[in-house]
């Protein structure tokens, strides 16, 4: 048992090294899936073509880069602002473990064609047994550790953390009920609509939990810790944290617009994810106005540029998702390439910056340096991200609604005025800038590892001193 004076940074730098490791997996198979929509001869049967990939790449970026980083993140913050070591390092230690063997799985298993076939529920049985494991003891450490805190206040993004663990919890084992009928093969308990509506709770939910509420934990400490300005508006925060967490369980069904989902469940969705345009705006004001009296270092402070557009990006996402759920606006807009850029807007801007950020504010501190290896490197990054992914979002926003239009089109006659294999070539375009914007972003990534080994070679695994008397709850 480590001495309990310091706080357990080694499970930190362990999930922080590999959410760099898996950001470039992660997003070199989307570059490649990218690729093959421009090039489609880059499709090889039957294990690499599109079909298996793209499970691939959004499991990889959201579970494997993102879920690494919240564990990095929330691990770290728990500790701090609760002034105690974690609960337990062995707990601790068989959540990164078992998480990596999650992802390896993920990794074997869907190019394998091994799935469910549930949007970002592909894994098959046994790999959700595992991940409801590894789930339960990552919440026994985090919570086990708020409630051994020497600080009486839990900070606010404890709270949204540990909204993430319970409603994770929640939507993986209600979504993934299934009867298994062969080691690699199951099927839902849900049939027809039931399943579809359950499967976009649960879909959508992961957005709101795993994309969201988790990365808002990020931001009301990283933000704060790296403007040195505390919360603009505390009660704000607290605020924002019960009307988002509430508001979130009902928007789902907005994906199923038009379907044969009841019409009132689909009016239901509409109105929650308009309401929900209220708490992501508060929320996302109150970490701008964090920086007031400190803009002045967006000048010289490429990670506060990270963590500070990235709140950008999820004004400007959350302002778009309540109106693609408007049905009338739904009606030119789902199954189009808009939709995809919107989800980018929101991971690459959003979720990619506020990771990054983190990241680059934690590295230094895990391995006793002052700052990162190069400040104008992470400067590099920032240009090479923010490029990528405004050319990404642009053109799918043009293509995306270029289809939409196109699709509707009639003769005075009523029939299709393009035919759909003329609406795909005046996608193709479009479909290369946003090749280029991911590659972009891909190669930001890499300057990203290079700047990460320079500073992890040159410093040295260190744990900080749990300081033994509590100033303030906001360590």
């Amino acid at each position: 048992m480590e001495s309990q004076s310091t706080y357990n940074y080694k499970v930190v730098r362990q999930f922080a090294i590999m959410t760099v490791v898996w950001g470039i997996v992660g997003m070199l198979v989307g570059v490649v899936i990218a690729a093959q929509l421009v090039w489609p001869e880059l499709n090889f049967g039957p294990y690499f073509h599109f079909g298996r990939l793209r499970p691939l790449h959004t499991n990889a970026v959201i579970f494997a880069f993102g879920g690494c980083g919240l564990f990095a993140t929330s691990y770290y913050v728990v500790q701090r602002t609760c002034n105690v070591r974690l609960i337990s390092d062995k707990l601790a230690a068989f959540t990164f473990w078992g998480w990596q063997l999650v992802i390896l799985a993920a990794a074997i298993t869907l190019p394998l064609g091994l799935t469910s076939s549930k949007e970002y529920a592909e894994l098959e049985w046994p790999i959700d047994i595992l991940i409801t494991i590894v789930w339960v003891a990552y919440a026994i450490v985090f919570f086990g550790t708020i409630a051994i805190r020497k600080v009486k206040h839990i900070y606010v993004a404890n709270w949204f953390y540990g909204g993430f663990i319970l409603a994770v919890a929640l939507l993986h084992i209600v979504n993934n009920l299934e009867i298994p009928v062969t080691m690699w093969k199951s099927y839902s308990v849900y049939s027809g609509a039931v399943d579809a509506m359950v499967q976009w709770w649960y879909g959508h939910n992961a957005v709101g939990f795993f994309l969201t509420a988790a990365f808002l934990g990020m931001m009301y400490y990283f933000v704060p810790k790296q403007a040195g300005r505390p919360v603009y508006s505390y009660r704000l925060s607290v605020v924002h944290f019960w009307a988002l967490i509430f508001t979130y369980m009902w928007a789902g069904p907005h994906h199923l617009h038009y379907t044969a989902l009841p019409d009132w469940t689909q009016s239901v969705g509409m109105v929650f994810s308009l309401i929900l345009f209220a708490p992501s705006w508060g929320g996302m004001i109150n970490g701008i106005m964090t920086l007031s009296g400190a803009w002045h270092k967006l000048r010289t402070d490429p990670i506060l540029k990270f963590l500070v557009v990235s709140l950008s990006f999820y004004g400007m996402s959350t302002f778009e998702g309540p109106m693609m759920a408007i049905k009338t606006v739904n009606a030119l807009s789902h199954y189009t390439d808009w939709t995809i850029g919107h989800v980018h807007s929101g991971a690459l801007g959003w979720v990619g910056f506020i990771t990054i950020g983190s990241m680059y504010y934690l590295l230094p501190r895990l391995f006793g340096r002052e700052e990162m290896h190069s400040i104008k490197l992470i400067e590099a990054h920032f240009w090479l991200a923010t490029v990528g992914v405004v050319l990404y979002i642009a053109a799918l926003w043009i293509s995306g609604v270029m289809q939409g239009l196109m699709w509707r089109a009639l003769n005075p006659d009523g029939t299709l005025t393009y035919a759909f294999a003329e609406v795909v070539k005046a996608t193709y375009p479009y479909h290369f800038v946003r090749l280029l914007g991911g590659a972009l972003y891909l190669t930001g990534m890499l300057v990203m590892a290079y700047n990460t080994f320079r500073t992890v070679t040159a410093g040295r695994a260190v744990d900080a001193k749990i300081p033994s008397v509590t100033a303030s709850a906001h360590a």
